[in-house]
């Protein structure tokens, strides 16, 4: 890597941080299986796993707590969440909750996934209406997919525009507190959080039962 190549890194790193710019990030693992039909077989079994939501929770070692709510604002444990439902997520080591809303669900044949975008607490849980509860501005994106390619499956994270939210009404009071959150402990956790869960999307990883 060159010098000038260098500078320009350390310059996007310093708008990102002051909230000028937005990153876009890819994780992704697959498993490969004897023949085509076992692979049929496993996708339906990793539609489950990317649906049910509460079980991320349980994944080994250090790990977030999803935890899933309604349009209503009120927990939820259905394996198969809708458009307008709610995640909590705490980081581990953290009491500190971010909540995104599921804004897509697409299911065909050979992939299933979801995408959110941070949003407020449900209007239930708040009265702050406008400040956005996570770290990340309101135009990024996660999606959360299982494909099946003939006898693969493929897990990914998508992650797009991920910018830190630190301005305006939107960040509200966390403006600091997502600058940390976002450049510190998720910014060193996150390979590792989503590393951990598209494995087992794709059964290299379980959780004990």
């Amino acid at each position: 890597m060159s010098i000038k190549d260098i500078f320009n890194k350390v310059k996007k790193e310093v708008k990102v941080v002051q909230g000028e710019e937005t990153k876009d990030k890819l994780y992704t693992n697959e498993n490969t299986f004897a023949d085509e039909q076992i692979a049929k077989q496993e996708f339906e079994r990793a539609k489950t796993k990317l649906f049910d939501v509460n079980r991320w929770s349980e994944l080994n070692g250090i790990n977030s707590t999803f935890k899933l709510y309604n349009r209503r604002g009120q927990p939820s444990s259905t394996p198969m969440p809708e458009v307008g439902f709610y995640i909590e997520i705490i980081l581990p080591a953290s009491t500190i909750d971010n909540w995104v809303q599921i804004s897509d669900i697409t299911i065909s044949d050979n992939l299933a996934e979801f995408t959110v975008h941070p949003s407020e607490k449900p209007k239930q849980l708040t009265e702050d209406e406008e400040e956005v509860e996570h770290f990340f501005i309101k135009e990024a994106s996660s999606t959360f997919r299982v494909a099946r390619d003939g006898n693969r499956l493929i897990g990914y994270e998508i992650g797009k525009n991920e910018g830190i939210n630190n301005q305006g009404e939107e960040a509200g009071s966390r403006a600091i507190l997502n600058t940390l959150v976002a450049e510190g402990g998720w910014a060193l956790f996150q390979e590792m959080q989503w590393d951990k869960l598209t494995k087992y999307l794709v059964h290299l990883e379980e959780v004990e039962e």
